[in-house]
């Protein structure tokens, strides 16, 4: 269980901290929720405290693990080109691990079609979401700004 104050990674919305545990009624059941406040926006997430280690809510990476992560950027290699379907399926299994180096495939592979072909929408849509999830969560662990980290994967990653 976490505790207020604690940073946090929820997978598909990035890192955060747990401002407060409250107690909400929601269909005549009462349940307890951390309220976490997204580190890059104006967000609270509320997350039942009892179902959060099954959504893939976990405690943000060390600072070892980070600059880890950062120093492995430069290795990631390009995926194979799928069709779009399949392609965003396997993006989306990628980012919901919560795996920093899996989310960073997404966003090597998604900012290298963009510059080759364009993206869809949906996937323009993932690419800023992939970003704002490694952003996030490097930034806190770093004691850095988010653009600072953002500068970095940019020059590490994309084309």
């Amino acid at each position: 269980m976490f505790q207020i104050g604690d940073k946090v990674v929820h997978p598909l919305h990035g890192a955060g901290v747990i401002e407060d545990i409250v107690e909400r009624t929601i269909d005549g059941v009462p349940a307890q929720y951390y309220a976490l406040k997204l580190a890059l926006d104006d967000t609270q997430l509320f997350i039942p405290t009892d179902t959060c280690e099954k959504v893939g809510v976990r405690p943000i990476c060390s600072r070892r693990q980070a600059e880890q992560v950062l120093r492995q950027l430069d290795g990631i290699q390009r995926g194979k080109d799928k069709g779009w379907n399949q392609r965003y399926r396997e993006n989306m299994l990628h980012i919901r691990s919560g795996n920093l180096l899996e989310v960073a495939q997404v966003i090597r592979d998604l900012a290298a079609r963009d510059s080759e072909r364009g993206l869809s929408t949906g996937e323009k849509k993932m690419l800023l979401s992939a970003r704002h999830i490694l952003e996030s969560e490097l930034a806190f662990a770093l004691d850095r700004t988010p653009q600072s980290i953002a500068e970095i994967i940019e020059n590490k990653l994309c084309y």
